[in-house]
């Protein structure tokens, strides 16, 4: 993503990630929950994802797309970010949008809705965290951006970490919200390890893929556990 002027300073509210998410979390659980016993668990499912993506403005799931796209792409790295500036979508993001929605509502739809409500929740609040250790462990792939003006802070990241873990721990149990909280890290890790190698480090579309894929990974994982 192109910004016109400085990058704006979002690690500033870095702290508040992990507390947005859980609200952004809960609107699209209370969907789901008031829904289902009306239209069914797979319709429902579908509305709460479809909240998840207009309430962010499908920001996190165009990163994913954009990061899918430049996997395909043979080239050095300008070319890759190149074409992770494209409007377009290409065939590989088409593909992981795909997968990753299907997912989504695959996994909600499995479980009681009342424990979706609860995974949505905690799923948003750790993705969101998981985007803060993405950007915490690289650096900027190029002087614009959004992954440029996100720098979070030690005391930031601190408070996002205990509000996450806070949230996994009281909504899933000990165990299940540690397995997801090291789940999510690994996810920001892996993705981060990509956007070095591939990228010359972060972007606002490897930040917005951070959250996707650690959502549907906590999901999937809250369903296998339960």
């Amino acid at each position: 993503m192109r910004l016109h002027g400085p990058a704006p300073p979002l690690g500033a509210a870095a702290a508040w990630f992990a507390v947005i998410g859980a609200a952004v979390g809960a609107l699209a659980g209370a969907v789901a929950y008031l829904a289902a016993p009306q239209v069914g668990a797979y319709i429902a499912a579908i509305l709460a994802v479809a909240v998840l993506v207009a309430v962010t403005g499908a920001l996190h799931a165009d990163g994913l797309a954009d990061c899918a796209d430049a996997l395909g792409v043979r080239g050095d790295r300008a070319r890759r970010l190149g074409v992770m500036r494209e409007p377009a979508i290409g065939t590989f993001g088409a593909l992981a949008l795909l997968l990753w929605a299907m997912l989504l509502v695959a996994a909600l739809a499995r479980l009681d809705r009342g424990d979706a409500l609860r995974a949505l929740i905690v799923a948003a609040a750790v993705g969101r965290w998981a985007a803060l250790v993405h950007a915490a462990i690289t650096t900027p792939a190029r002087a614009d951006g959004l992954g440029m003006g996100f720098a979070p802070r030690a005391p930031a990241l601190a408070i996002a970490s205990l509000t996450a873990a806070a949230c996994a721990l009281a909504l899933t149990g000990i165990v299940h919200g540690v397995v997801v909280l090291v789940l999510a890290a690994l996810v920001a890790v892996l993705i981060a390890g990509w956007a070095r190698a591939a990228l010359g480090g972060r972007t606002g579309d490897t930040l917005g893929a951070t959250v996707a894929l650690a959502e549907v990974t906590v999901l999937v994982a809250l369903l296998w556990l339960s």
